[in-house]
């Protein structure tokens, strides 16, 4: 944790949620969300005028209560990131009530990902073939083909390709090097023989760029924002016909990322390989924390059964 930031916690237990932090970001979590919340946290204590570091029941409760405004998910975000602080603060022996965490919460996330057909990933790609030239962004009609072949054809995510920088691309090897990734993890993605003779001729169309400049620069030369990202999704949708829910209700730019998981395990189960064999290389290639996360996976192909 950077002193700037440390230095945004002004209650009695800020120095202990600074350290909070820093254990949580040793232990490969970036924990930027989490922050913010520990720092709402903090002015909630300050505002109190809080002078002991010993939290009482009340207190807790009083912070974890379930605002009118906040979604279940938020709430039980707040909840359990509150449960891990007080369980920080009772390894330091400080007093405090570690508040529990209701059954309702603990129920697990029903939410399933939209899986695209190879049809609709076809669209997908058309669409974004034909978007038109935009004085604003001006590489916008060369950038976006590639960037979103490059989501399907590797199953990375949208934040990984969106920060690559040029000295991250070798297409002579034809590897593409994701540094920080989640849980700060880094990792070589081999790329598919077209996606490095599509790359090639892609960097032939853009000025020389060194090694530190975005390789898929937005409308400034820096990497595409999220938010300017699913503005283009949300148009690529509309163009191929691909009905939306709305913001939260997808599909998401990330069930790219799902789909490339589920289509890939399908061809491998019809190619007759054993897939147990498979899925920890493609934990390794779509950097999971381990393999228990790729085997979700698994429910989400219906033709493997």
């Amino acid at each position: 944790m950077n002193n700037r930031s440390s230095e945004t916690f002004q209650s009695p237990l800020g120095e202990l949620m600074a350290e909070f932090v820093r254990e949580k970001r040793a232990c490969g979590y970036r924990y930027v969300v989490e922050c913010r919340g520990l720092r709402a946290f903090d002015a909630y204590l300050w505002k109190l005028g809080r002078r002991s570091t010993n939290l009482e029941r009340d207190l807790v409760e009083g912070w974890t209560a379930r605002r009118s405004h906040e979604s279940p998910r938020n709430h039980e975000h707040r909840l359990r990131l509150m449960r891990q602080f007080a369980g920080f603060l009772i390894r330091r022996g400080v007093a405090v009530h570690l508040p529990d965490v209701p059954r309702v919460c603990r129920s697990r996330n029903s939410f399933t990902p939209y899986i695209f057909s190879t049809e609709q990933i076809a669209a997908l790609r058309a669409a974004a073939d034909s978007l038109p030239v935009c004085a604003l962004t001006p590489n916008r009609h060369r950038v976006m083909p590639e960037l979103f072949r490059l989501l399907w054809c590797c199953g990375m995510r949208h934040g990984e390709v969106r920060h690559l920088r040029c000295g991250n691309v070798d297409l002579e090897q034809g590897v593409l090097t994701v540094l920080g990734a989640k849980f700060q993890k880094d990792r070589l993605v081999p790329l598919p023989r077209t996606m490095q003779l599509r790359l090639r001729r892609y960097m032939h169309q853009l000025c020389p760029c060194s090694a530190e400049e975005a390789f898929f620069p937005g409308p400034y030369g820096e990497p595409y924002s999220s938010h300017g990202l699913y503005k283009i999704f949300r148009y690529l949708l509309r163009k191929s016909g691909i009905p939306h829910g709305g913001r939260g209700r997808g599909p998401r730019i990330h069930d790219i990322r799902h789909s490339y998981a589920v289509h890939r395990l399908e061809r491998w189960y019809r190619e007759g390989v054993d897939l147990g064999a498979k899925l920890p290389l493609l934990a390794t290639y779509m950097g999971h924390q381990s393999i228990e996360g790729t085997q979700t996976y698994l429910r989400l192909t219906p033709h493997l059964f």
